[in-house]
Formats: structure tokens, sequence, C-alpha cells
């Protein structure tokens, strides 16, 4: 820990943006389930379908009311959950570093903006299960999903009071989740883009936090703060590639965010 600490420190020295880059490690703390986890599967009739079959635009077409259902078991199991002790390091580091600190986040359970990060410098690339958009994109702006509607249980259908309130207030059409779907891409106006590869490309130290790097845009900003000269520091349970990475940099530490990032966080708002 030390060696990683004086180099987050001697990061700091330089120009640069202090970025963070979260995955679901850091919900897993707060008792979310991983999102290819066991608990993520979901039945359907006779059939069980695993998250990567559901969280499609494909299957939202084909059942919409089914991935609906799915994703307000999930929204509920996500407000159930409460920031822990790593999401309240990192939006400290925010407070403390706000002219030059980013948080991107694939975590879509906005536990972040409950620890207190600012929307203005968190950049969820994966969405966010709170919120809804057009599904037929007749704009771009998102909405919360209508407190009136409750968590749903396991195997629990949308009614139809569900479904009069999940839809777009623009055009009355059906709404969808504001969550990046397997069969789609990465853009900038939902998914930050260009925003995330901008920030990356300006760092000087990256701090990426329980992230098994599986998505391609993480990857991304891994390389381009790489190729920027950024000090990479990786946290996590265990090995992963952008832990390979971080060993010829900033350094790995093997453990729980929780545990490990209020103390780097720590030294580095006192250096």
């Amino acid at each position: 820990m030390d060696d990683v600490i004086a180099a987050c420190q001697a990061a700091l020295s330089r120009k640069g943006q202090v970025v963070v880059l979260t995955g679901a490690g850091v919900s897993a703390e707060s008792g979310i389930p991983t999102f290819r986890g066991k608990e993520g599967y979901w039945t359907i009739g006779a059939r069980e379908y695993h998250p990567q079959e559901l969280a499609t635009w494909e299957a939202f077409e084909r059942m919409p009311w089914d991935v609906w259902a799915w994703y307000l078991y999930r929204r509920g199991v996500c407000r159930a959950a409460q920031p822990n002790a790593a999401h309240d390091a990192i939006a400290l580091l925010d407070r403390k570093l706000e002219g030059r600190f980013a948080l991107i986040t694939q975590n879509v359970d906005g536990l972040h903006r409950r620890a207190g990060s600012p929307i203005a410098r968190t950049f969820p690339i994966h969405g966010d299960i709170d919120y809804m958009r057009c599904a037929n994109d007749c704009v771009l702006d998102r909405w919360p999903i209508p407190e009136a509607i409750p968590a749903l249980a396991r195997g629990e259908a949308a009614g139809e009071a569900h479904r009069a309130l999940l839809r777009c207030p623009r055009c009355g059409g059906m709404a969808r989740p504001h969550v990046l779907w397997f069969d789609e891409s990465y853009d900038e106006p939902r998914f930050f883009l260009d925003t995330a590869r901008r920030i990356a490309s300006a760092s000087a130290l990256l701090v990426v936090i329980g992230t098994s790097a599986q998505t391609n845009l993480p990857w991304q900003v891994v390389t381009l703060a790489a190729r920027a000269g950024a000090t990479i520091v990786d946290i996590n349970i265990e090995p992963n590639p952008f832990g390979e990475i971080a060993e010829t940099s900033g350094g790995a530490i093997r453990g729980t965010a929780a545990t490990n990032l209020p103390r780097l966080v720590d030294a580095i708002i006192h250096t």
C-alpha cells in the first residue's frame, strides 16, 4: 500500500485529471449481486433467462413488460442497498479535488449519486437504473422512474398500473430502462463515450476499482490513460487485466475497496 500511496502522491504533482473508474466490485460490497451472477437469473413462464439474454434490445422488443419486470426487481434491490465506505471515499475525493476530479462508473445502481458524488462530474457509462427514456427515441431526455412504482418481488409481473406509468412523457409511447444493453453501442449523448475518452486522455492518475475488464469503454479508458502517461492503480479482490497494467505503473492492491480506498484517499487529499 505504501508504494501505491507514494505513486499517487507523485502523480498529483503533475498536471492532469484525477479519475476514478468503478465497476461491480464496489456495489457488491453494498450487497448488490453482480450482474452476471445467479441472482440475476429471471424466470418467465417455464424458462429461466440469463441476464445476458434479458439485457438486450432484442428481448425488449419481444417481451417488453417481462424485461421491465426484471429491471423493476433489480431497481428494488439497488434502492434497498446503501453506499459503502468506498462510495463515501470517492465522494470525499471529489469535494477535495473538485477542479480536477472525474468519476466514470459502470454501475447503474445510483449508489455514487446517493453517496454525494455530483452529477456534473459523475459519468455512468452504462446508464442509471433509476431512470427511463423513450423507447422510440423521440427525445434524448431521461426521466426518473415514477416513485409510485414499487419494487417488484422476484418473479412478479409488471401490472397494468405499472405499465400506465412507464410511458414517455413527451410522446406517450413506451419507455425503456436507461441502461446500455448487450446488443447496443456506447454513444456520447446517452453514455458519455467521448467524454470518458477525453477525461482519460487528460488524466494524471487513474484509480480502477472493482472491475473485471469485460466491457469495451473501460478498456479504452485505461488504454488512453496509459498512453497519456497516467499513473494507474487497480483495487480489486482478484487479479485482472487492469491489475496487470497497474503493476507496471502505480501498483495493484488486492483487497476490498471499502477497506483500502478510504486509506488511499486520505493519503491523496493530505498530499
